[in-house]
């Protein structure tokens, strides 16, 4: 899955990152590479509670879990020549 993150540059001249899908997923870091690094963490964790959250609320319950594998959304683009591009 593809997360959007949003960047701003905080006032001590970091980088502030806020995952777009999950707002509670916020960090930051020193460059982008620290950043990208602290934000996959961030997500990770963020999901986890919500999971965990999602749990205890359902306590007791007697449900069927399934995985749900969603299609990649990205069009795969294969170059053909240099004018013309083909979407697989």
């Amino acid at each position: 899955m593809n997360y959007t993150i949003s960047i701003q540059k905080n006032r001590n001249g970091w980088l502030t990152g806020q995952c777009e899908q999950i707002p509670e997923a916020i960090t930051e870091g020193m460059d982008m590479d620290h950043l990208m690094k602290n934000m996959h963490e961030a997500i990770k964790e963020a999901l986890d509670i919500r999971k965990e959250d999602f749990l205890a609320s359902h306590q007791g319950d007697t449900c069927i879990r399934r995985i749900l594998y969603l299609p990649n959304e990205k069009k795969r683009i294969t170059k053909t020549s240099k004018r013309k591009q083909v979407f697989a």
